[in-house]
């Protein structure tokens, strides 16, 4: 059974949906792990050469979607969808013209590809994924680093590592790090709140840059002999060009920070066409990338440039975010029945279920347990001054926003720039680890420990 409270307005509140309207998202991401898994393994099969197509994907995702759509048809409750799809289009967007206005930015030259280097564009790029974001600061250094690694034969972790951290824990120090901490902010969290993770965040970066420095430097150690002559004749040092599209990713992080869903309330403009004002400033700097540095240019030349990589990730999410809408349902309407009280709990519950679902609506979902939480066991968690207005206690909301940031760097799917970061490095020729591999190979051995580690020396 299933049942609906509807607000006068028509908005949904609460839904309660039977379990067997998660089998289509199930199904989806089974698909994506399968098909990029034969890709990966089978490159000559002729499912292989299928998922090679992106308008493939798309039709895929499509057919998925039409379970979870007609069942909404059913029940007459389309306010979940189209709450769902207005996300989509402001994650689209934003990744769009990230990935559209970088593809202009180009840093001419080709370093040595030796451990340090890899590791300082890597630490570099954990600091900058709170300034430009950590889809921002990826489409940014991705393309850098690869060029730089291009001579080089064992890089498969390279990416892999780049997606840990710069795609992820590295944006957990600012709101515009990353989106859940974006909404807490706009919840009522302080601006400058997230900087008190920055313990945290030198803790996972600092072990993370460790074991890649170690990893990358028996790698490196096993072609240098074959390497060493080609980056002689590659090595020129970087030289920034297309820097005019840095007016345009500026703008681009202005409207995320300003054009908020509050402030277009303030003025009017929740519903119709302009609600979705914030999108269309950001398209429009994208337009203006295109304009300044066009197709034919030297920057994006140079960068290999094409759409590929963010069709791609359109097509799939569009699936993602379709279907895992029964499945944010009942976990927003099951939520109190968790039994979820303590940080780690907290910590571990937000960050599995980020590293498969959109991490912003699951740290929403934690955040209003925490004000549960807080409610029922008065006296248990202090609230300081700065978070009294919001309810949360401190210790809850360290441990929500580090599952949320830090765990989505468990798949492809868990933060937005994973998938995109993987496209482009597979465009570039560099082999990239199918679904299930990224996770069994990678994410379970690297990532596990570190946050055993976070949890046992922080959130006890």
């Amino acid at each position: 059974m299933f049942w609906a409270i509807i607000t006068a307005e028509g908005s949904h509140k609460a839904l309660s949906l039977p379990i067997y309207t998660v089998l289509p998202f199930v199904g989806l991401l089974l698909t994506i792990g399968i098909m990029s898994f034969i890709a990966a393994n089978f490159p000559h099969n002729r499912l292989a050469h299928f998922w090679e197509n992106n308008y493939n994907k798309l039709i895929i995702a499509i057919l998925w979607s039409i379970p979870t759509l007609a069942f909404f048809g059913y029940i007459k409750i389309w306010d979940p969808i189209l709450h769902s799809i207005e996300e989509y289009f402001a994650f689209i967007s934003l990744i769009f013209a990230l990935f559209v206005i970088s593809g202009g930015i180009y840093l001419e030259g080709d370093l040595k590809a030796t451990p340090l280097v890899n590791t300082a564009f890597l630490a570099i790029g954990g600091v900058l994924a709170n300034i430009f974001g950590t889809s921002g600061a990826s489409v940014i250094l991705i393309r850098p680093l690869l060029r730089t690694n291009a001579e080089r034969t064992i890089t498969a972790h390279i990416p892999i590592f780049f997606i840990f951290i710069v795609s992820n824990i590295g944006g957990c120090l600012l709101p515009i790090g990353d989106p859940p901490l974006f909404l807490g902010y706009l919840k009522g969290v302080p601006f400058f709140w997230t900087l008190k993770l920055v313990v945290q965040w030198i803790t996972a970066i600092g072990i993370l840059l460790l074991i890649f420095y170690i990893w990358d430097s028996f790698a490196y150690k096993r072609e240098k002999a074959y390497i060493e002559k080609l980056e002689q004749r590659a090595y020129r040092p970087l030289r920034l060009k297309g820097a005019i599209n840095f007016l345009w990713l500026f703008g681009v992080l202005g409207a995320v920070i300003f054009l908020t869903p509050n402030r277009l309330e303030s003025w009017g403009l929740t519903h119709g066409p302009l609600k979705f004002l914030r999108e269309y400033v950001m398209i429009a700097f994208a337009l203006l990338s295109l304009i300044t540095s066009p197709l034919s240019s030297e920057t994006r030349k140079g960068n290999n440039f094409t759409f590929e990589p963010i069709k791609e990730v359109a097509f799939l999410f569009i699936g993602i975010f379709i279907t895992m809408v029964p499945a944010l349902e009942i976990l927003r309407e099951k939520g109190p029945e968790l039994g979820i009280t303590q940080p780690w709990q907290f910590f571990w519950a937000t960050g599995i279920l980020s590293a498969f679902l959109d991490n912003a609506p699951t740290y929403l979902t934690f955040f209003s347990l925490a004000q549960g939480v807080a409610e029922k066991m008065p006296g248990v968690y202090h609230i300081p001054p700065e978070l009294a207005h919001v309810g949360v206690p401190e210790k809850l909301l360290v441990a929500i926003s580090l599952g949320a940031v830090f765990m989505g760097a468990s798949s492809y799917i868990g933060n937005a720039p994973n998938f995109l970061v993987k496209a482009i490095a597979e465009e570039w020729g560099f082999k990239m680890p199918d679904f299930f591999t990224y996770i069994i190979k990678y994410s379970i051995p690297i990532l596990i420990p570190v946050f055993v580690l976070v949890t046992l020396i922080y959130l006890r």
